[in-house]
């Protein structure tokens, strides 16, 4: 059988680290073969497009060009980690796939659906993930979890209210035209509520 998709989404400091342990034990308890990659990131090449993307020292670069070499790094993520795994039965956890591009580029960025669309049917127009889980924050609540970090905040952490407003809402407005495969949670509740809603999720879309 071929492997499920699970991409985790959402705003600076929704906590998506933490969900990532919640899906990855659900997933560990049932005897289920995981594999854990991220974006942009997941393969040595990608990595290096990831450090070049979140460094503040980048400063300023076109949207189109942030879109484009994110869909670079995505393709390597996809060719020699995602899509050989899910042929191999295994079952792939992503923190933030095409939906980042959408919510980042589309909407922060205001370049809209359309180009994103375009490079996703390029990049991987035979796969999108079985399920989404959209992890809610207010904006304000997020900025303040990434204040309490180590460490300053990396390039789109750092940007203004407004980019992630537009972020917050394009990802709101995903969920809701594609109720099939998104589910949001309220990251706002403790711990222990956002893991119980997010097995109670998986134990639903993925039995």
């Amino acid at each position: 059988m071929k492997g499920k998709m699970i991409c985790l989404e959402g705003g600076e400091g929704a906590g998506k680290s933490t969900a990532l342990k919640v899906v990855t034990g659900w997933l560990d308890g049932r005897g289920r073969r995981s594999l854990v990659t991220r974006e942009p990131g997941g393969t040595p090449f990608a990595e290096k497009i990831r450090k070049l993307l979140l460094d503040p020292q980048t400063g300023e670069i076109d949207p189109v060009t942030e879109l484009l070499l994110m869909f670079a790094a995505r393709r390597e993520n996809v060719v020699d980690v995602i899509e050989p795994a899910l042929a191999d039965g295994i079952d792939v956890i992503c923190d933030r796939f095409t939906d980042a591009s959408y919510a980042y580029q589309g909407g922060g960025r205001e370049l809209g659906p359309e180009p994103v669309a375009l490079l996703a049917g390029l990049v991987h127009p035979k796969l999108q993930p079985d399920l989404v889980v959209v992890l809610d924050v207010p904006v304000k609540v997020g900025l303040e979890r990434i204040k309490r970090r180590r460490g300053g905040p990396d390039r789109f952490e750092g940007s203004r209210v407004a980019f992630l407003e537009r972020v917050r809402q394009a990802y709101l407005e995903r969920a809701r035209a594609h109720p099939d495969r998104y589910a949001v949670i309220d990251a706002t509740q403790d711990i222990e509520a956002v893991a119980a809603e997010i097995r109670k999720c998986l134990a639903e879309r993925l039995a």
